[in-house]
């Protein structure tokens, strides 16, 4: 089960890489398992040579171990690379004490810290990703990625979802 999440990565990736090709957006696919025929195997200096080449750098196939979830490779993908911030898109526009969905008078969070989310137990990420961001001072922020706009907004400066971060941001 854990190689067919694996492998339903890279066919998104893969999928995200033609449609932005489609619109003339340079774009890289770099799997954690070899799959040399349909995109590149990941390599920590070839996907920054990439990103300093100004192409959209898609990683895929998790760590290419089971057993570790595809959170926990995003925030060892965004330390390795030295992101400035970690994206989690998701169904829901933030961090909240309980589901949205299933309570809708749940407490939003716009601000909390690693410490609160691994204490409180909120279903941010795994708690192996999180520890990752709060070990290396990565910056998480979460949000809906069904919220038109909201992802522009984001990346050109704005409030959108919850940050977590190191500190005593909401405790």
């Amino acid at each position: 089960g854990d190689h067919m999440g694996m492998l339903a990565t890279v066919m998104n990736s893969l999928a995200m890489q033609d449609a932005l090709g489609k619109i003339g957006v340079a774009a890289r696919t770099l799997s954690a398992i070899r799959m040399d025929q349909v995109c590149d195997f990941y390599v920590r200096r070839d996907a920054l040579r990439h990103l300093e080449n100004g192409e959209v750098t898609l990683f895929a196939a998790g760590t290419g171990n089971p057993f570790f979830t595809t959170d926990s490779a995003a925030s060892l993908r965004a330390i390795e690379i030295g992101a400035d911030l970690l994206i989690k898109a998701t169904k829901v526009d933030g961090i909240y004490a309980a589901d949205p969905v299933r309570e809708p008078d749940a407490e939003f969070y716009p601000r909390l810290s690693y410490d609160r989310a691994l204490t409180e137990g909120l279903k941010v990420m795994d708690a192996t990703a999180i520890v990752l961001c709060r070990d290396h001072a990565m910056p998480l922020r979460v949000m809906n990625i069904n919220e038109p706009g909201a992802l522009m907004r984001l990346v050109r400066g704005g409030e959108v979802g919850s940050l977590v971060e190191s500190g005593e941001a909401n405790d």
